[in-house]
């Protein structure tokens, strides 16, 4: 075939595909559904003018589009691996982790549920073998969510409730296709009826199998294009090749999931290149995959679209009533997913509520599209499937697509018009007007500042402000008509904006590359939490995300037992000091929060509101405050190098900021611009680097700031420090139960506890003990002891307690204050001296 008329029909698709978007905005349509329809009348119109006798001028450009080299494996080795990649790099990952259950169960659940459905449902009503149909189901499993999805995010729906529907679809699409591959096989071997126990146990190690490839593929690129941190453009060649070699080795090499692979090695890059790849360098390597995705899923649907004629050639009125089967099973198999398992897994607070306007969306919005195509081509290729396989399964799996794309996807926005998921509720209805009137105020007094600065004609100043004044006006009594929004929702609407200020401010941060890559994704996480919580369940879901932001995960306490029993300090090294950056990066941003608080949402929805939501941020900033100070004692001298960082960083931007506007100005040439910005990039890969944090060299320092431990010489801190273990605990966490054995005493290093006992409480800070009175007694403990804060301990074994006791003047006081204030008598715990 020409290569000029190849490429020349190739340049006009990128035309058609250009084209598209803005056509389907103006017709309110899904993006994908315009593409599939302008595929269609390509593929249509190239067969007509081929075999029409009307003109053969057409032929040769007919004849081009029709001989397009379009076979399944350009879809599955070349345009799928980049859309799943691409998909992995956009997601918030630390975010979806907290949805991790209902996106794999949904996921892996309802493609099986659907297969199955479908298979089963198609056998009986065909006869054909229980492969072939259960092939077919394998085949239109898959969903594509981004209709829906862009549909969600332009009514403002939940984001917590896209973000599991972009999950579920990514994951998905890798378990159908994995099954698709085990159906494929007992097809082409003519085996009818597999034995399905058999053929679901391969599908584990399918999935093991491409996860590791894809990580190990991950991490090895990650390495090399750490190596490479001076070399963007060689970053993103790097980062291009990945996707297709993990695909490749696993599908070639291991016999595994390519698909797998693919979002294995994604979501490892999405995880790890933050912290080891420049800030602006990994937000130029996700736009460029963001361009790459676009072009492959606009032309994996258009080519794919271009077959469907063809594919629909030899169509029966049998073969309709079996597509209306496969498309009356699959709605039944994702209704009991949506309506059955989802408010399962709700009951078990396994997964958010989804209300069931939104799951009647979902449900109608389960679009299927190129992937579904590309497999059924794969089968219509393979010449070891029999050739009425072949056609049915093309015919089935094209005329399924066929209806979710032009009966649901036209239908789509009516749907959720009809459920009224694009209508404001009446709280936000109400907000929206006090807004308005808010901003026409201040528009108001800008304006007058304008007029008066330029001078400008009294009369014409005078009748347009005339004019902006009833508009005024109007605002103002239109929101005094809706100003019984409730206290408690005005709260809340002053939490969500208050925390998405925070998210503008992180992000400002980062652009300033005054927060690292690594810490953003940390606080944009926790920032959106906050959103989320105040959106569900207002002043307590914003201080329980609050909370959360501070507290220690399990991952760090893993890594402290880790520590602890094996004596690794790799993992609690790094936790720790992701755990110092962040709880700086916190205190920057929220120290700049209150301004917002006075200068808008006081504005917006009064004095009151603005001074809760300047309590609740004092409280915040205190608890930081209280975490970070606690961390300082542990670790003194470590908080004062991040902060040196800091202002590294910040001075290193400032100075950019004056070579630009040099070069701007004409001050300076491109040559030395060039050079100076070189310098500059130097410094700023140094200023990067964070310092090591040694555990045990800090906690031998941190002994000897304790004030119980203040007489003893430096051989016997140093001795004392390699026997104390550390022990971190949450706020609520039980620390001592009442009636244990005592074995250990333990010293407040941060934090705070309660103690519980014979209906008295004592709450304890920084610099005390707890535990002494039971080992001194010889008795079981009397008290439950309560973390009240995050709280770092240090533990100190029966016997080296009693050794210090006899040694330490100052911890025999301690005991003595202590016993008095219980009102027990001192003389029964020590000796007088």
């Amino acid at each position: 075939m020409d290569i000029i008329l190849v490429t020349t029909v190739i340049a006009s698709l990128f035309l058609v595909i250009g084209a598209a978007e803005p056509f389907a905005a103006r017709l309110r349509l899904p993006y994908s559904v315009i593409l599939a329809v302008l595929g269609i009348l390509i593929g249509a119109g190239a067969t007509f003018f081929l075999r029409t006798d009307l003109t053969d001028a057409l032929n040769p450009v007919a004849e081009a589009i029709l001989g397009l080299p379009i076979r399944s494996n350009v879809f599955l080795y070349v345009f799928l691996p980049t859309l799943l990649f691409q998909a992995t790099l956009e997601m918030n990952l630390r975010r979806m982790l907290d949805d991790w259950v209902p996106i794999l169960v949904l996921a892996v659940v309802a493609v099986v549920v659907a297969t199955l459905s479908v298979g089963y449902a198609l056998s009986w009503a065909s006869g054909l073998p229980l492969a072939a149909c259960l092939l077919v189901g394998s085949i239109v499993s898959t969903t594509d969510p981004s209709a829906v999805v862009s549909i969600f995010r332009s009514i403002s729906a939940p984001r917590r409730l896209a973000r599991i529907i972009e999950g579920e679809s990514l994951l998905n699409d890798a378990a159908a296709i994995a099954l698709f591959g085990l159906f494929m096989g007992f097809v082409m071997l003519g085996l009818p009826d597999p034995d399905l126990g058999d053929a679901l146990a391969q599908f584990p190690m399918l999935i093991l199998g491409g996860g590791v490839t894809g990580w190990l593929a991950a991490r090895i690129g990650v390495w090399v294009m750490a190596g490479f941190s001076r070399h963007e453009l060689a970053q993103h060649s790097i980062s291009v090749a990945l996707p297709y070699l993990a695909y490749i080795v696993a599908e070639q090499g291991v016999g595994a999931s390519g698909v797998i692979a693919v979002v294995a090695a994604g979501l490892t890059l999405n995880l790890t290149a933050p912290g080891r790849l420049p800030p602006q360098a990994w937000a130029n390597l996700r736009d460029l995959w963001g361009v790459l995705a676009h072009w492959s899923g606009a032309l994996i649907f258009i080519l794919a679209a271009l077959l469907i004629p063809r594919l629909l050639e030899e169509i029966r009125l049998s073969d309709v009533l079996l597509v209306g089967v496969v498309v009356i099973a699959a709605i039944v198999a994702r209704t009991a997913i949506l309506f059955g398992l989802m408010p399962l897994l709700t009951a078990l607070k396994l997964s958010p509520t989804v209300e069931r306007p939104y799951r009647v969306a979902i449900l109608w919005g389960g679009l299927r599209g190129a992937v579904t195509l590309a497999l059924a081509l794969a089968v219509t290729e393979s010449y070891r499937v029999p050739d009425d396989i072949q056609r049915l399964v093309g015919i089935l799996a094209t005329g399924f697509t066929l209806f979710t794309l032009l009966v649901q996807g036209t239908t789509l926005r009516w749907v959720i018009g009809r459920l009224g998921l694009d209508r404001l509720s009446p709280i936000d209805e109400a907000l929206s007007r006090q807004v308005v009137a808010v901003a026409l105020q201040t528009v108001r007094e800008d304006v007058a500042r304008t007029t008066e600065n330029y001078e400008l004609n009294r009369d014409t100043v005078r009748s347009e402000a005339k004019r902006f004044g009833e508009r005024l006006d109007l605002a103002v009594k239109t929101a005094e008509e809706n100003a019984d929004i409730l206290d408690r929702d005005r709260i809340a609407l002053g939490l969500i904006a208050l925390a998405g200020h925070e998210r503008d401010t992180i992000l400002a941060r980062v652009r300033e590359r005054t927060i690292s890559s690594r810490m953003a994704d940390l606080v944009l996480s926790d920032a959106d939490r906050l959103i989320e919580g105040a959106r569900t369940q207002g002043r307590t879901g914003y201080q329980r995300a609050a909370r959360r932001s501070v507290a220690y995960g399990q991952a760090f306490r893993t890594a402290v037992r880790v520590h602890a029993r094996f004596g690794i300090s790799g993992p609690l090294a790094r936790l720790t000091a992701d755990r110092f950056e962040l709880l700086l990066s916190q205190r920057l941003i929220l120290r700049d929060l209150g301004t917002f608080i006075d200068g808008r949402i006081r504005r917006i929805h009064g004095r009151r509101v603005a001074e809760l939501l300047h309590e609740l941020l004092s409280r915040r900033i205190e608890t930081v405050e209280t975490a970070l100070e606690g961390l300082r004692l542990q670790y003194p001298g470590y908080a004062e190098e991040l902060e040196r960082r800091f202002i590294r960083r910040t001075a290193l931007r400032l100075e950019e900021r004056e070579y630009v506007a040099m070069r701007d100005d004409g001050l300076i040439g491109a040559e030395v611009y060039t050079a100076l910005m070189q310098d500059l990039g130097a410094r700023r890969v140094a200023a990067e680097e964070r310092p090591g944090l040694d555990l045990a060299i800090r906690r031998a320092d941190f002994v000897q700031q304790f004030p119980l431990f203040a007489d003893f010489d430096e051989g016997v801190m140093k001795r004392l420090g390699r026997s104390l273990q550390t022990l971190y605990v949450d706020a609520g966490e039980v620390v001592l139960r009442k009636e244990s054995v005592a074995r250990s005493v333990f010293f407040i290093a941060s934090g705070a506890v309660e103690l519980e006992t014979a209906g008295q409480t004592w709450r304890l800070g920084r610099g005390e003990m707890f535990g002494q009175m039971a080992i001194l007694t010889n008795k079981r403990r009397r008290a439950d002891v309560r973390a009240i804060a995050p709280t770092t301990l240090l533990v100190l074994d029966e016997d080296r307690f009693r050794r210090l006791l006899e040694r330490s003047r100052a911890l025999r006081e301690a005991v003595r204050a202590s016993a008095e204030k219980r009102g027990i008598d001192p003389a029964r715990l020590l000796p007088d001296e």
